[in-house]
């Protein structure tokens, strides 16, 4: 694929100006540039969601023009969004089909040949899941899959690693080789410039919407390429001074957390002869099992504390119970000095504690409401 003098504007800003880039049949190629550098936009002109203003696209040393989508698909090429485009309500199967049924149909056929694909690239996706039932990493499995059906060669992932557990990432970067040892073609967006180190075959650099530079995966370093990225050279961290104190911020003490079970719906897991017995599986479901267990930490004025964990061993219940979405069983929570246990969320916001969730489309933002109410 080569793009050249590749420029789309908009009212009062330049997205991209001058864009070249040409990418090799079988590699990943990586993209990287800051926020707002122009690479999503880049992306959309080559998947035919955008046209561009000026410029060319050759694929396979043919020039081609994109209208829509639709005409990329034609052309063999697909793209997995940053915010995923599935339906929570289908099933997996559902969702791969949907607007593709003239390829294999909608019964046996398609199941059959969805799974042909999730087995040839070790994508373990399951055709009868429902999607609101699976997690981040199983979700972006799935648009993988959708592309790969409709007979994508060149797929565009556009900052795939953003929702991802650092076990999620590898699992995709062996998917991703997977692909590349088909013959296909993997369009990596990202600014995580270790992983771009670690997965691509050759790198773009674009800043201010425009190409500055390639690099070589195999000699690049990080800061090279963050230089690239920001048009400066970046000053060395043993030059900086920490930025850590020794006032304690945010303090967690004991913080348990239990899964409550009991509906209040009659319990039929005891026979109903037995009272005593009802009695005690009733309190077990009530009490649940611990999402957390006597947590406790501390964050200082001017740290920076990881959390890590496999998915589904308490962080975000964590997360949730220090913002009050939660209401924690036992344990306490101060900020700067002051017990905010028993506040709601809004008094916790406005004491000065930000939350971004992982899904930032679904738990974060009001899609259809102007900027403004976002804000508030």
């Amino acid at each position: 694929m080569e793009l050249h003098g590749i420029t789309k504007r908009f009212p009062g800003v330049v997205a991209n100006k001058d864009i070249a880039i040409t990418v090799q049949k079988g590699t990943v190629h990586a993209l990287i540039g800051e926020n707002g550098a122009g690479k999503s936009t880049l992306m959309k002109i080559l998947y035919g969601m955008q046209k561009p203003d000026e410029g060319t696209i050759a694929i396979d040393g043919e020039q081609v023009s994109f209208s829509s989508p639709g005409d990329a698909i034609a052309r063999g090429i697909g793209m997995v969004h940053q915010h995923f485009m599935l339906a929570d309500n289908l099933t997996v199967l559902e969702n791969v089909v949907l607007g593709g049924e003239k390829l294999y149909g909608i019964g046996a056929k398609a199941r059959k040949k969805i799974k042909e694909i999730s087995d040839a690239y070790g994508l373990g996706v399951r055709p009868d899941a429902l999607v609101e039932d699976l997690g981040v990493a199983d979700r972006q499995r799935v648009e993988i899959l959708k592309v790969l059906y409709r007979g994508a060669q060149i797929l565009i992932l556009d900052e795939p690693t953003a929702v991802l557990v650092p076990q999620e990432v590898d699992a995709l970067f062996d998917n991703l080789r997977e692909l590349k040892a088909e013959g296909l073609t993997v369009i990596f967006i990202s600014h995580k410039l270790g992983e771009v180190l670690k997965v691509a075959d050759d790198i773009t650099v674009i800043r201010r919407g425009t190409t500055v530079g390639t690099a070589d995966p195999k000699t690049a370093t990080t800061k090279q390429l963050a230089e690239l990225m920001v048009g400066s050279e970046l000053p060395s961290p043993e030059t900086r001074e920490s930025t850590v104190t020794d006032v304690a911020m945010l303090e967690v003490k004991g913080l348990t957390l239990l899964e409550s079970g009991f509906t209040g719906a009659p319990l039929t897991t005891a026979a109903p002869a037995d009272p005593s017995a009802t009695a005690v599986v009733r309190e077990e479901v009530a009490a649940g099992r611990k999402l957390l267990d006597d947590v406790s930490l501390t964050i200082h004025k001017g740290e920076i504390l990881g959390i890590a964990g496999v998915e589904g061993n308490g962080q975000t219940e964590l997360i949730e119970a220090l913002m009050g979405l939660r209401a924690p069983d036992s344990g306490g929570i101060s900020l700067d000095g002051q017990d905010i246990s028993a506040l709601p969320v809004r008094k916790r916001r406005e004491g000065g504690i930000g939350y971004i969730p992982e899904d930032r489309h679904r738990h974060g933002l009001l899609l259809e409401a102007p900027l403004w109410e976002n804000r508030i």
